[in-house]
């Protein structure tokens, strides 16, 4: 009865073992699928990244062969970070022919005046570039002291219309599901979105998407790390 068990026992952890080698077998294979993967060109003819300094050196002129039409480029980020790359980026992208659009970073722990006047000085006002993007992501659990949500929507709002004052054009919202499920700013502002969403078009802004991340990791030959790859709902 003893050996019976013991053997039971070890069958038992030969098949945890051989299911743990399938799902991490599976996983690897999903992440090899992804890195290559893009939505069809047919049903989404318009396609770009988002690029910033942490991406490393873009090769622009590649990135349009590979069917990019634009790029949107991180340029700040609260109200003092700005990224080392933009300028070299804007002028890069612009050369390579694609349309670009800046970023801003916002902050939750910061007001929105300071944010703003760092986001003026490094993005000119240029009727050419495409609509400014507010990424939505930090939390406010990061912040050093305690900031209401009230006080989150009332700064975004005021960063909202000091940047559009600044470019002239209406901003483009790209919350993360975390930050849209705590503040809501899909449902408080009405600006197109910007929702993230691998492999899966997103749903969570609670209205349709005009930018989706549809690749988080896209591996090709316009950079040795993985870009974000985005597509405009046509």
């Amino acid at each position: 009865m003893a050996k019976r068990k013991k053997s039971r026992g070890g069958l038992l952890i030969k098949l945890l073992l051989l299911a743990g080698l399938i799902g991490a077998g599976y996983w690897l294979y999903l992440q090899y699928e992804q890195q290559g993967w893009r939505p069809d060109d047919q049903a989404y003819p318009d396609q770009g990244a988002l690029i910033g300094e942490s991406d490393g050196a873009v090769d622009f002129e590649v990135l349009k062969g590979l069917g990019a039409e634009f790029v949107y480029l991180e340029a700040s980020r609260g109200a003092r970070g700005k990224d080392a790359n933009f300028s070299r980026n804007l002028a890069a992208a612009r050369e390579a022919g694609l349309q670009v659009g800046a970023v801003h970073l916002f902050d939750p722990c910061e007001t929105a005046d300071g944010q703003s006047a760092n986001y003026v000085t490094i993005v000119p006002r240029d009727a050419d570039l495409l609509p400014p993007a507010i990424r939505l992501s930090r939390m406010t659990d990061e912040c050093p002291e305690s900031v209401s949500e009230a006080a989150v929507q009332s700064e975004l709002l005021t960063l909202v219309n000091q940047i559009e004052s600044h470019t002239e054009a209406p901003v483009v919202l790209a919350p993360s599901e975390e930050f849209e499920d705590r503040y809501r700013p899909a449902r408080r502002l009405e600006r197109a979105l910007w929702l993230d969403g691998d492999m899966k078009e997103p749903d969570y802004g609670g209205r349709p998407w005009t930018v989706w991340t549809a690749n988080s990791s896209y591996l090709s030959e316009a950079a040795e790390k993985p870009l974000r790859w985005l597509v405009v709902r046509p």
